[in-house]
């Protein structure tokens, strides 16, 4: 018998700067600027994330770092993508892309160390 693990369905704010590789404050900053990113709050207070918020947020990284959009033309970008139908493709396309990247990095880092280009790190040092 198989027996699935259950898949996440809320993110905290330091979960989802792991995950995003960004600062909590540049997360509170895009709320203000996106309206579609708007996470719940729970009984602390505390913003809930799902994890279409997540994607969205990728998307929103990918536009202002990778395609160097300004927050206004990423707006306009993903309301394009909105109208179009593309914005649920295209948000869990970004966070896709972010894992790939992310994975390729430490397998080259992996690589870098059993070619002895890397010294290894040792975590009681």
């Amino acid at each position: 018998m198989t027996v699935s693990r259950p898949v996440q369905e809320f993110f905290s704010i330091g979960d989802v700067c792991q995950l995003t590789d960004l600062k909590p404050h540049v997360l509170r900053y895009w709320e203000s600027q996106f309206r579609f990113l708007n996470p719940a709050k729970n009984r602390s207070g505390n913003r809930v994330y799902q994890r279409r918020e997540i994607e969205l947020i990728m998307l929103v990284k990918h536009l202002l770092y990778a395609e160097k959009y300004t927050i206004e033309g990423a707006r306009r970008r993903i309301e394009q993508y909105r109208r179009t139908g593309e914005l649920k493709a295209e948000a869990r396309y970004a966070l896709q892309r972010e894992t790939i990247e992310n994975l390729t990095a430490q397998l080259r880092t992996i690589l870098d160390i059993l070619d002895g280009k890397v010294p290894i790190e040792h975590p009681d040092q």
